[in-house]
């Protein structure tokens, strides 16, 4: 359900870039420590972009993995379900260093891109 807001962002910002075009194809990235579901943001886009000038659009998913920075030496590795160590040093844990955003990548609209 919170991918609500997430979706009502991502009509903004597509809504803005598109200046009144038609728009054709939204592509997103989603990162892994995001939780959001790409088939729950697709469906709040339906609803959302009724009646928009993205009513219609396809979103086209990337999914970023999560990835940690190794507080020790700085090697950044795959956050595994709770195999939370670095594989160069052996130290546990580590910063978020990937998948914690969820960016609109490009936007096509009818005669050419916008973003």
């Amino acid at each position: 359900m919170h991918e609500l807001g997430i979706t009502e962002a991502i009509l903004d910002i597509v809504l803005r870039h598109a200046g009144g075009a038609r728009v054709r194809t939204v592509q997103v990235t989603v990162g892994e420590w995001t939780g959001y579901a790409g088939d729950s943001i697709e469906l709040f886009w339906q609803e959302l972009a009724r009646g928009t000038a993205a009513e219609g659009a396809r979103l086209e998913f990337r999914f970023e993995p999560a990835t940690l920075k190794c507080r020790s030496c700085g090697t950044v590795f795959g956050a595994n379900g709770s195999d939370l160590q670095c594989p160069q040093c052996s130290a546990l844990g580590g910063e978020p260093a990937g998948g914690r955003d969820c960016t609109v990548d490009a936007i096509e609209v009818e005669g050419g891109d916008a973003a």
